[in-house]
């Protein structure tokens, strides 16, 4: 028998996010007297991201949180979800957290240091394929180009693993937004 592609764990992960995101979305639009200290310096933002095709499809939601200490330096946390099938092919589901570090040296020049944690689950449609369900881990070094809220750049994985990565090769681009 075929094991379940969704597990009743990841189920709960799932939902258990998106009620902490939107506890935390309507925390933060409701109207406050005296807003603290600590969270003037927090912005929330994140990615989605989708891509598809005739075969294909591919999306993810990355809602993160960052703390700026100054106009320098800022850390912060981010989950993700992605959900990807390829007819005929597989079907895949990463879910994982990660810890990044921001240092502005300017203000148009963003450096970061990301770590990344992700469960991946992969079920082959061919039983000449083995499912997958590991765990692999990124440590990503990035610059980019910062302007308002948005920096676009590109960024390195030093753990990249041909054989494991969820990524075609190290080099990753990226648009982060922080409000």
């Amino acid at each position: 028998m075929k094991k379940p592609f969704i597990t009743l764990n990841s189920l709960k992960t799932v939902l258990v996010f998106i009620l902490l995101f939107s506890f935390v979305s309507q925390a933060q639009t409701a109207p406050q007297k005296h807003k603290s200290e600590f969270w003037q310096h927090v912005h929330f933002g994140g990615g989605i991201g989708l891509s598809f095709g005739s075969n294909y499809f591919s999306g993810t939601l990355a809602p993160s949180a960052i703390y700026r200490f100054n106009d320098m330096f800022a850390t912060g946390v981010a989950l993700n979800f992605s959900y990807g099938k390829e007819k005929y092919f597989y079907e895949n589901i990463m879910v994982g957290g990660s810890v990044i570090g921001l240092f502005n040296p300017i203000r148009q020049i963003q450096i970061s240091a990301e770590f990344e944690q992700l469960s991946v689950n992969r079920s082959f449609d061919n039983p000449i394929y083995l499912d997958e369900n590991y765990w692999y881990p990124g440590l990503y070094l990035g610059v980019g180009f910062s302007t308002g809220p948005v920096t676009i750049g590109i960024r390195f994985d030093v753990l990249y693993d041909e054989e494991r990565s969820i990524y075609a090769n190290a080099y990753n681009p990226f648009v982060r937004v922080y409000f």
